[in-house]
């Protein structure tokens, strides 16, 4: 028996605390609750569709990449091996290109392009200046489209601050290098790159003031977030099913674990004598950055408070080094490897070494049931990089990856390969169409993408 929804607000218990803890989707509500949400609920038995697009620099090793068959039962390759408990759950896409990421008769600058075309399909305007031009992102399109349902129409992320203005690329503004998602033609969108703002943003109501002072508030007492809502929560737990409360105690605890990893980093950087080569409050190790930015992903998703989400691991053409996995030569100079296998065997472990973030990003997605699947399924995570050989500065077969099912729209464990040519912007209208914010073109987009259902 449906047990009867509470009648308590939590609005009104959390008034004056500038908080909003969100609540992940209950299997004996529908539509679900959330402390201080104002998102929409999604229908009665059914879940929302989400989409993340995230990006990596300077390509990849293709030969360790494209898998050899296509089709069910394909071996992943080298690169992809750390993908092989959610192979079943994903996509390998071959062949789709981004001609807009090409010169054109613009020259050189081809990191510049990778990252501003990722998700525009846009040839962006070749200048160091203000006057900046590139499209609209996928992302930006569904979150104007749909953004009205959640609390955050979308969250932007990313691992690097890089710069706004100035020449980073032949003669391309930083703007392009540093930013894949583009409210307008010249709008884009930055990205968060601290962990604590993000924990914040994601738990706090967005009234003026009163939520630097809670936060104030509860560093100077060292407490949690979970503190503040403690009773309310024990209240709620009365309320749920056993299955329910099993999740929330779930939730609870994944929401410390991020702050007590987040608490961390910030007492981290305050160690006197420690020389630090990132921003307080940033962890020192790239792995764990990521990782948190990652777990708020999926906060962010389990708990419905936005169905739209970027991450740039990295800025286009990051030269950043990878000492703790053996590699300290920089990322953006070994892409130019001129055919030399060593630099070839370093390039694969930094691919390898992205894949095994994506690999606990999607782990952590089907770990969380979710109606009659999980929280993957009813995603699109959306993976790659703008170029595909870093040496080459190649923009056709790209590097792209779809996990998740869309709601069960797309049949997962395949590699699909394409025509060369085909418009990855393809891709996007078919995601757009999935999410419900339907567009009639993206990009150089020239209808739907094909295959990804049997």
């Amino acid at each position: 028996m449906m047990l009867p929804q509470p009648q308590v607000s939590r609005r009104t218990l959390l008034r004056g605390l500038g908080l909003s803890l969100a609540l992940p989707t209950f299997d004996s509500w529908m539509p679900r609750l959330a402390l201080g949400a104002t998102a929409v609920a999604p229908a009665p038995g059914s879940a929302p569709r989400r989409m993340a697009c995230i990006f990596v620099p300077n390509g990849v090793h293709v030969p360790d990449w494209i898998p050899t068959s296509t089709g069910f039962g394909y071996q992943l390759p080298y690169i992809l091996e750390p993908l092989a408990s959610v192979r079943d759950d994903m996509l390998v896409l071959s062949g789709l290109t981004h001609d807009r990421g090409r010169a054109n008769g613009d020259g050189p600058g081809d990191h510049a392009r990778s990252a501003s075309v990722f998700l525009t399909g846009a040839q962006p305007r070749k200048t160091d200046g203000s006057n900046i031009r590139s499209g609209i992102s996928v992302d930006q399109y569904a979150a104007q489209m749909i953004g009205g349902a959640t609390r955050l129409p979308s969250l932007e992320l990313g691992c690097e601050a890089g710069r706004g203005a100035g020449n980073c690329d032949s003669g391309y503004s930083c703007a392009y290098s540093s930013n894949i998602s583009w409210a307008s033609e010249s709008t884009p969108v930055g990205k968060e790159v601290n962990p604590r703002l993000v924990f914040e943003r994601l738990f706090s109501t967005g009234e003026t003031g009163e939520a630097g002072r809670t936060r104030q508030e509860r560093l100077a007492l060292r407490k949690s977030i979970l503190d503040y809502v403690a009773d309310d929560a024990q209240r709620l737990q009365k309320q749920l099913g056993r299955n329910d409360q099993r999740k929330l105690d779930e939730y609870l605890s994944g929401v410390r674990q991020v702050e007590r990893q987040i608490e961390h980093s910030e007492q981290e950087s305050k160690q006197a004598g420690v020389e630090m080569d990132v921003p307080p409050g940033i962890p020192q190790e790239y792995a764990a950055h990521l990782r948190l930015m990652l777990d708020m992903m999926v906060i962010a998703f389990q708990t419905d408070s936005t169905r739209v989400a970027t991450m740039m691991f990295a800025d286009a053409g990051s030269n950043r080094n990878y000492r703790h996995i053996g590699i300290p030569d920089g990322h953006h100079d070994l892409s130019h490897h001129a055919g030399d296998p060593v630099k070839h065997a370093k390039i694969r472990e930094i691919n390898r070494f992205h894949i095994s973030q994506l690999a606990y990003f999607l782990q952590r997605l089907k770990a969380i049931p979710e109606g009659e699947g999980t929280l993957l399924d009813n995603c699109m995570i959306l993976y790659g990089s703008g170029l595909s050989d870093g040496n080459r500065h190649n923009h056709e077969n790209l590097p792209i990856l779809l996990a998740g099912r869309g709601g069960g729209t797309i049949d997962t464990g395949r590699h699909v390969a394409y025509s060369t040519e085909t418009p990855l912007c393809n891709l996007f209208l078919s995601m757009l169409d999935r999410m419900g914010a339907a567009a009639p073109y993206i990009g150089d987009s020239t209808g739907l993408l094909t295959g990804l259902q049997v």
